[in-house]
């Protein structure tokens, strides 16, 4: 079965095709951060218009580059939430008018579920069970997964995601949109020692996670730096590191913690802040005395993407967890869907 899947929730516009027995054909991605870079984050009215002028254009290169045809498509699949209302209507509806007009099923997608079965797509691939991290700009989650579809929630972050922290302190630096990735660039010309930031809830002795106080203590720093004289590029520099470093070490300290208490020895990292180097780097390092294997999905992959969802679809397909009717084309979007609800 080829199932063609599109992603929407974001600032992302992704369309893949994924064939059940032979993985990932093709996909394509526009990403609107140059657009939104002169507003300093997503502006979800523009993101839903640029969606709009994005999807199809991708879905014809999609399946050009799969040598495919419109006709050897078996069924549709689309993020049906968590994300920006006006986002999720504009690939929920490409892909149920497109499911529509060639009798085909149309499957919705839990975004972090494609986030949690991404790593899959890789080689080697994990074998289920798992502890996942889910980390991202919205979502900072610890789950044990037993199967596709089988997900207990562990522990998760009781105000900002790790991603939001990234990119709420860049801001408070001074640095661009988006701002994880400038100040992961950033760190590596910094010190990290300089700046004894605070590691929230690191030894609160559960597995779920806290912030916004890490952002509170850069924003002391970059005020303090500022009365001082100002933030010069080298301070910037070694906050930036500080700052990586405390993010880096919770999401460990949470991750091999999550581990011990359920006894697993496989580790899947999904979502953006998976493709943060020093996080690689750092899980590496601890999990080998526990003779444990982490995984992570292709960085072309760790962002938002069409291939996760389309991927995502093929393996509840293969699970049996989805109803594959063509006649079924009512649909609504879930701006706030909680990944223990799917069925």
């Amino acid at each position: 079965m080829i199932i063609l899947g599109f992603e929407s929730s974001c600032d992302e516009t992704g369309v893949a095709a994924v064939c059940t027995e032979r993985g990932l054909l093709a996909h394509a991605l526009h990403t609107q951060i140059a657009m939104h870079q002169e507003y300093g984050g997503v502006v979800p009215e523009l993101a839903s218009r640029d969606h709009i002028r994005r999807v199809v254009p991708l879905t014809h290169q999609v399946l050009r580059e799969a040598g495919l045809e419109m006709s050897d498509i078996d069924a549709v699949a689309y993020t049906a939430g968590p994300g920006l209302a006006g986002a999720l209507l504009v690939g929920a509806s490409v892909a149920q008018s497109f499911a529509w007009s060639r009798h085909l099923p149309a499957i919705p997608i839990h975004h972090l579920e494609g986030h949690l079965l991404s790593p899959m797509l890789a080689d080697p691939r994990p074998e289920f069970p798992f502890v996942a991290l889910l980390v991202s700009g919205g979502h900072t989650q610890l789950m044990r997964v037993d199967g596709v579809g089988r997900y207990e929630l562990l522990g998760e972050t009781l105000d900002d995601a790790a991603g939001e922290a990234f990119d709420k302190s860049a801001k408070l630096m001074g640095l661009g949109y988006p701002g994880g990735p400038a100040l992961a660039r950033l760190a590596t010309q910094g010190d990290a020692t300089r700046f004894d930031l605070p590691r929230p809830m690191l030894h609160s002795g559960d597995l779920d996670f806290s912030f916004s106080g890490l952002k509170t203590a850069v924003l002391t720093r970059v005020k303090a730096a500022e009365q001082d004289g100002g933030l010069d590029e080298q301070t910037r520099a070694d906050l930036a590191a500080a700052t990586q470093a405390a993010i880096v070490e919770v999401l460990a300290a949470k991750s091999i913690r999550a581990l011990k208490q359920t006894g697993l020895r496989r580790l899947v990292v999904a979502g953006g802040v998976g493709a943060n180097q020093l996080l690689r780097a750092k899980l590496a390092a601890a999990l080998k005395p526990l003779k444990a294997q982490a995984y992570f999905p292709p960085l072309a992959l760790c962002t938002d993407n069409g291939a996760m969802i389309a991927f995502a679809a093929a393996e509840r397909v293969k699970a049996g967890l989805v109803t594959l009717d063509p006649d079924a084309h009512g649909f609504t979007v879930r701006p706030r869907w909680d990944l223990a609800d799917i069925a």
